[in-house]
């Protein structure tokens, strides 16, 4: 008995090789153009897509090579062209060279780099077989082709194992180490002072500190002229070497942080933000592409010597003789298409190796004489990068959720898909939302009507899939009640009616049940339906980055000495509320200070969100720009950390704590709180929270329920009637009405943001570069140029000592 059809059969040995090595070329071609998005865009369908490609390319072309091999041992088929197995023997090393992979990615993840050594196993092991596909036909009249494209494929190959090994963190740190400083000689030292003192001479040791840091020249500044797009890359390169130290952990001195901090103190905020771009994106390419080493002199004539043997491999096949008939036709034309569109990827390759950053940074030296003219070289290279700036679209206040005071607009970040250097998008989550499962209102809209009415959609199935559940489940206890009653009277019903009662209503539905839950552990299947559902989006607007700009660049002029540093890094809010003019914020200094941070990113983000709900609408357009904007940057960043906490564990591994304990019981509790007052609209969200602030706090919720709970939702609610009352105390005082409980906010809000920036893992802040980026990864690199890390620990620097003896 034959599964497979006879006819089926001849076709699968008569295609699979050819098939095999089109679908190679298919998976390579997606992977060069695809990769490059991933920096842009955290949306999972490109990430599957390129995760399915970037595994089945490897299969592929290993596979082929292995059926390639096979089939140079097989006796041709007598309808078959003379030298037709030849042919198939050249495309052993187009398969290797797909092996290679493109320029545009060489790891999905950051741990694909730690597996450098398999690759090289597989460049040795792969060489080989293609070898031996080629040596089984050793009087190939093709073998002059062959030979190049082996010379191409195994540079493309080695250049991919090289990327993996140097963007490996053990070798990545060790590029960076620096030579061992063991300091002045103190033995020799000692021994001329004993020698001297033996000699009754009057000797003694100084140590010379070096200068002050007033006292020496600054050794980079901004000039007074804006910086050109050039000069933000060629500055983001210089920062990028000095400070991809991070991502191992190394130590930088107080030269390094003076010389950064000192720089970004001149800086407007945009250029910051564009300077950090431009270095998160060096960073990118240095761990996920080959960019890093086809920057180099070797790496440059090893790609001109790969592309001449291509070039010189395809030629010379073209101009062979009586190629229709010693080959068949299809082979033909699948090798055509093999030598044809790898020329083309590999024109593509060089394309965006000249107008990548790395090439315009290197290609021009940074020029520190702001008074020289500029080249025509950097003047060319300037309009090139022009393109890539951050654009900014005005967007009227009318246009927002609350119109404020005053004729007010903001500008928000809407740079095109494709120049974007990161997704320019902040991410949210709504507790109470979630809650109540409503559709977070956004602050700033951005025109993505095919996604919302794609999310609408979907939203709307799973809530008429939940509402018959809830029938089913409904109509299924009643008659499970209404049979038990009658196979209790009947004896037939309950040796017959019952039993398939149970089969069908009760075992089926809960095995299916069972199932369910396996698949959602394995694939958190529950966790990616609700992030398509209850996670926003918001774009950047300039006044936001300008005010945490503006807040770390405050907080880094305490930071003079790296004790300092790490007390301001490791604020959570108490800096801020110290730093209020408000007597009454003493009272909120229990609310960061005394409990964890997880605890206290729940408890200020229920509390901001019901102060945000609880604001009659004349409230929000009777207050000044200011204030409206504080209240905004609140709403905006408190969605954003409990979007890190909750959708972003690995981010917030070493600051979450029991933090997904404590959403779970808190959200049980607003559960159970919401059912027992029988709030039918479950969808409305100010309405909600004005029956959460309704209930008394005279007398705190541990001292009811004790601390076995850990929900937070009503110390929330004491927090919110906290805060409410800073806006009535300043009204009522001679304090501005900026210095409310939305000015207070937003600069707590900023600092559990720092927090979380300064304490998240180095390698999970580039792990999430390949993600699209997060807001909190510029935050992190932005305290670092501040001097606001932990890793500048040399404070005396080169101080030498001195043998002084007197007369």
């Amino acid at each position: 008995m034959r599964v497979i059809p006879p006819a089926v059969k001849e076709i699968l040995d008569k295609w699979n090789i050819r098939g095999l090595v089109i679908l190679s070329l298919v998976f390579q071609t997606s992977l060069i153009f695809l990769a490059p998005l991933r920096k842009r865009t955290s949306k999972k369908l490109l990430a599957m897509i390129l995760w399915t490609a970037y595994l089945l390319a490897d299969w592929t072309a290993n596979y082929a090579v292995a059926q390639i091999t096979k089939n140079q041992g097989k006796e041709p088929k007598p309808d078959d062209p003379p030298k037709n197995k030849k042919l198939l023997a050249l495309w052993a090393p187009f398969l290797l060279l797909h092996l290679g992979g493109p320029d545009t990615i060489t790891a999905l993840a950051l741990e694909d780099n730690a597996l450098w050594a398999r690759h090289l196993f597989g460049l040795v092991s792969q060489a080989l077989a293609g070898v031996y596909a080629v040596v089984q036909s050793m009087d190939n009249p093709l073998w002059p082709p062959i030979a190049l494209l082996f010379i191409t494929a195994v540079i493309k190959y080695t250049e991919r194992t090289r990327a993996l090994y140097t963007a490996s963190l053990d070798k990545f740190k060790d590029q960076m180490r620096k030579p061992a400083d063991t300091g002045p000689n103190y033995a020799k030292l000692m021994e001329e002072y004993d020698s001297r003192k033996d000699s009754n001479l009057p000797t003694d040791i100084v140590l010379i500190d070096e200068p002050d840091k007033h006292d020496r020249p600054p050794t980079l500044k901004p000039g007074p002229d804006p910086l050109t797009h050039l000069e933000i890359v060629q500055y983001g390169f210089r920062f990028f070497n000095t400070f991809k130290g991070l991502v191992v952990d190394l130590i930088f001195s107080f030269r390094e942080r003076d010389e950064s901090r000192d720089f970004f103190k001149e800086l407007a905020p945009e250029d910051a933000l564009r300077i950090i771009e431009s270095e998160l994106g060096f960073l990118y390419e240095s761990m996920y592409t080959k960019t890093a080493i086809l920057h180099t002199h070797k790496g440059t004539v090893f790609r001109v010597i790969a592309f001449g043997s291509l070039l010189a491999s395809f030629l010379v096949f073209h101009f062979r003789p009586e190629k229709s008939v010693d080959f068949h036709g299809a082979d033909v034309v699948i090798t055509y298409t093999l030598f044809i569109v790898g020329i083309a990827l590999e024109l593509s390759s060089l394309a965006m190796f000249l107008l990548s950053d790395w090439m315009f940074a290197v290609s021009s030296k940074l020029n520190d004489d702001q008074v020289k003219d500029k080249s025509c070289i950097d003047s060319f290279l300037n309009c090139l990068l022009a393109f890539r700036k951050p654009q900014w679209t005005p967007m009227d206040a009318c246009k927002t959720m609350h119109a404020c005071k005053g004729n007010r607009t903001r500008e928000v970040l809407t740079t095109p898909f494709l120049l974007r250097r990161w997704s320019g998008v902040i991410y949210g989550f709504n507790f109470i939302g979630y809650c109540l499962k409503a559709k977070v209102s956004r602050i700033n809209r951005r025109s993505e009507f095919v996604w919302e009415f794609v999310v609408s959609m979907f939203d709307y199935v799973i809530r008429r899939f939940q509402t018959l559940s809830g029938w089913i489940k409904d109509l299924e206890s009643s008659v499970r009640t209404f049979i038990r009653r009658w196979s209790k009277k009947n004896h037939m019903i309950y040796c017959t009616v019952y039993p398939l009662y149970l089969v069908f209503f009760s075992v089926i539905p809960w095995a299916f049940s069972k199932l369910w839950g396996y698949v959602d552990r394995i694939f958190s299947v529950k966790s990616h339906i609700d992030q398509i559902r209850f996670v926003s989006s918001e774009p950047l607007t300039r006044n936001q980055w300008e005010f945490i700009f503006s807040e770390l660049k405050q907080k880094s002029e305490f930071a003079e000495t790296p004790e300092r540093a790490k007390k301001v890094s490791s604020a959570r809010g108490e800096w801020a509320l110290h730093d209020s003019k408000l007597k009454e914020v003493e009272r909120l200094m229990r609310y960061v200070a005394n409990v964890d941070y997880d605890q206290s990113l729940l408890l200020w983000h229920i509390a901001t969100e019901l102060c945000f709900q609880d604001e009659k609408d004349e409230e929000v357009e009777n207050r000044s720009g200011e204030s409206c904007d504080d209240r905004e940057f609140s709403k905006i960043i408190s969605d954003y950390m409990m979007y890190l906490l909750i959708m972003q564990p690995k981010l917030m591994s070493e600051v979450a704590g029991i933090g997904t304990i404590r959403f779970r019981d808190t959200l049980d509790e607003a559960k159970r709180f919401f059912k027992g007052r029988h709030f039918k609209n479950l969808r409305d969200m100010k309405r909600g929270s004005k029956m959460i602030l309704e209930v008394s706090n005279d007398i705190e919720p541990m001292h009811v329920k004790g601390d076995r709970s850990k929900s937070v939702l009503f110390d929330a609610s004491m927090l919110a009637k906290e805060l409410k009352r800073l806006d009535e105390s300043s009204s009522s005082s001679s304090a501005s009405h900026g210095d409310g409980k939305w000015r207070v906010l937003s600069k707590v809000w900023v600092e559990l943001l720092s927090y979380a920036a300064s304490h998240c893992k180095a390698t999970e802040q580039v792990a999430q570069l390949s993600r699209g980026g997060e807001l909190l990864n510029f935050v992190w690199l932005l305290m670092a140029h501040f001097g606001l890390a932990d890793q500048f620990q040399i404070n005396k620097g080169d101080a030498r000592a001195k043998l002084v003896v007197g007369e």
